[in-house]
């Protein structure tokens, strides 16, 4: 900003020192952006000042119609003040800023005035702004980690790794959260202002956006759409016309920029990896330490009875007229945030829950947490906010029951063991995984997880895993792991432990399901009569041909096979389930050479069609953070059975460090394979001769 006319000539906010000090100079090296907390500093070029004739007075404006005014005081006074410091040297002053550790985030303006000893304004210089994160390098900030290789991960880094899959089967996808992107941050800070909050009463919600666990709470309301203008629509039926499935996506900064530039109306579609994503890319923006975490076996209790309810037919078959909205996901994903809770008890600091999945309205929205992790495992259900759901979540029982003819009720499994496992997020330490199940619970089976579950109201009195089996008859069911496209056995097995022969019935369902359980199609069923002599064990081998089961199965959910055994005899039915992954094939992406900034290279990415049949409308989309934005290379041509494709891509990094190239195939009958590859983005260094003279 430059004056000539009057006293103050230039300001320079001095941008490239004060985001390099602030760390946030991989958002942008041109505009200001300081974290509160810290101390940033601006200089005033003038033409002519005497501190005996002026003196300075600095005003800030927050919000679109300057809902906040705060006046910056001259000398440091209350802790919840900001102050400034001045000093003159030759034509020039330089002016040290202070923010408190509680301020307001948002994007400030500045106006300095220069006003005479009577107090008569001699000038305004007011075209400065900048942006104020949250802290969590400043030990006064509630969202402050005093540990410096978590910030790196947990603020600082760009590139995520996702677990999905089942308990027993963990896959991996890369993800992008990308938010040092080009103008993330801006989004960042036009999502809370599309908030219900915001677009009520803008001047209360500038006022809140101190506080992280009010921030991060309007987060995960406006991750989804449910009831506002909300950026992700959710969708679980596999009918994905008029959008991108969720599979397709490899990182956050589309979805953001997409939602931004159609005038904050939500893109299509997201699942619950994709909702936690995001959130995590805007948590991590605003500075708020944050990681995605990965729940296995993950509970859905609409009552709240801390039981999944599960009513069946005599064909195995969900009883759609009795079942309530319970379910039991394979896979569950949400975010955990790191801060200080001074609205609760002691103990109820450190990583909070949020989850913007919309699954359950919470004070009237589709919003979840924050929630203390130690409340989880404590069974401290009536902290805020929604403890006795995400408890549930990793604690509930699961029980199948039979619903005969005549309406009669019988139990035929209970579970007290699946619920909650092999919680996961990625490492500090690389790309692989960090179980954090035992923040979350008790060791399985201990004296204190039995207290926890009492405190918590669940019953602790029936035996864990089955209460079917108390017979002569076991009913196991064992499987490989396929690949997508392969043909495979799944081998049902009966044991006889009587010491005389068993007769039964034995029904086999294979069903395609989405990993949430929500959806589900029938691919084969059986039903056969059985005899199993003493001691011994009946095998049955089920084939399933891939031109069967891709009728009903994408590529991406598992099969779920059930087994029932009814024996005369036996006091109850016998159930066994078990899910069967379908592995995807091999993308691979390579970068070969050395990678320097603002200097072309070339990426090779090849493919080979596992599939018995030709794949058509192939498609890479490439993206990487401080590589490229979203590209996409299509194929020409069909690509038949066991063919190769490569292509090549050529870019230009706009970062140093180490990057993610993530690549994402996509095809009619193939869908949404992942493959990346590391890529270490040096500087460029001058060109320097030496020689003899």
């Amino acid at each position: 900003m430059a004056n000539h006319n009057g006293v103050i000539t230039d300001v320079d906010l001095r941008s490239h020192e004060n985001n390099l000090a602030h760390r946030t100079r991989d958002i942008d090296r041109e505009r200001l952006i300081v974290r509160r907390g810290q101390p940033f500093s601006i200089t005033l070029q003038c033409s002519e000042y005497l501190p005996t004739k002026h003196h300075l007075e600095l005003i800030l404006h927050l919000g679109n119609r300057d809902e906040v005014v705060i006046k910056v005081q001259k000398e440091r006074g209350a802790r919840d003040k900001w102050w400034f410091k001045q000093q003159a040297a030759q034509d020039e002053i330089l002016l040290t800023l202070h923010s408190p550790a509680d301020a307001i985030i948002g994007q400030y303006h500045l106006a300095v005035l220069m006003m005479s000893p009577e107090g008569r304004t001699l000038e305004k210089a007011d075209k400065m702004s900048f942006h104020l994160l949250f802290n969590p390098w400043c030990k006064d900030d509630v969202v402050y980690l005093p540990d410096e290789s978590l910030l790196q991960e947990y603020v600082m880094n760009e590139d995520g790794v996702i677990y999905m899959g089942t308990w027993d089967y963990i896959n991996s996808i890369p993800w992008n959260y990308g938010q040092f992107e080009d103008y993330v941050m801006d989004i960042c800070f036009e999502v809370l202002d599309n908030s219900k909050d915001a677009l009520k009463n803008s001047e209360v919600d500038i006022k809140q956006r101190s506080d992280p666990i009010y921030v991060s709470r309007i987060i995960t309301a406006m991750v989804n759409s449910n009831g506002d203008r909300g950026v992700l629509t959710g969708r679980w039926d596999d009918l994905y016309s008029g959008g991108v499935a969720p599979n397709r996506w490899n990182g956050s900064v589309p979805i953001l920029q997409q939602w931004s530039k159609a005038g904050a109306r939500a893109v299509k579609y997201g699942q619950c990896w994709v909702f936690a994503a995001v959130a995590c890319t805007v948590l991590r923006s605003l500075g708020i330490p944050t990681r995605l975490i990965t729940n296995f076996s993950s509970a859905h209790d609409v009552d709240g009875n801390l039981s999944i309810d599960f009513l069946l037919n005599e064909r195995l078959e969900s009883f759609d007229g009795r079942n309530k909205r319970d379910s039991s996901w394979n896979f569950h994903c949400w975010v955990e945030s790191w801060m200080r809770r001074d609205d609760l008890p002691k103990g109820n600091d450190g990583w909070q829950v949020l989850d913007p999945t919309p699954q359950e309205l919470s004070d009237g929205e589709f919003c979840c947490g924050p929630c203390p992790v130690t409340a989880i495992k404590e069974g401290n259900l009536g902290v805020k906010y929604d403890a006795r759901f995400v408890f549930a979540e990793v604690n509930a029982d699961i029980i199948y029951w039979m619903v005969q003819q005549d309406g009669q009720q019988q139990k035929i499994r209970v579970d007290q063991a699946s619920v909650g496992r092999n919680i996961s997020t990625k490492s500090v330490y690389g790309d692989y995984r960090d179980d954090v199940t035992l923040h979350y619970k008790h060791p399985e089976g201990s004296k204190k997880e039995r207290e926890v579950y009492e405190k918590a109201g669940r019953r602790v009195t029936e035996p864990t895993n089955s209460i079917a089996e108390p017979g002569q008859l076991k009913l196991s069911i064992k499987n490989a792991s396929p690949v997508f496209g392969t043909d495979f056995d799944v081998i049902v097995e009966v044991m006889n432990e009587g010491d005389g022969d068993a007769h039964a019935q034995l029904t086999m369902l294979v069903m395609a399901v989405t990993y949430n359980s929500l959806h589900q199609r029938e691919c084969m069923r059986q039903t056969i009569s059985v005899t199993v002599p003493a001691h011994k064990a009946y095998k049955e081998v089920l084939r399933l041909h891939y031109n069967d089961y891709v009728r009903c199965v994408r590529e991406h959910n598992p099969i779920k096979v059930k087994a029932l055994l009814e024996a005369p005899g036996e006091r109850e039915p016998i159930m066994a389930m078990a899910n069967i992954p379908l592995s995807m094939p091999e993308l691979l992406v390579q970068v070969p050479g050395k990678a320097v900034v603002w200097e072309q290279v070339t990426a090779y990415i090849s493919f080979t069609n596992p599939l018995p049949v030709p794949l058509k409308g192939g498609v890479f989309s490439v993206e990487g953070a401080g590589l490229l934005s979203a590209t996409e290379i299509h194929v020409s041509g069909d690509i038949s059975p066991g063919q190769k494709v490569s292509v090549k891509l050529t870019f230009s990094p706009v970062r140093t460090g180490v990057r993610k190239l993530l690549v994402d195939f996509d095809s009619d009958r193939l869908k949404d394979v992942k493959g990346v590859a590391t890529v270490v983005v040096r500087k460029k260094y001058p060109l320097i001769i030496t020689g003899r003279y």
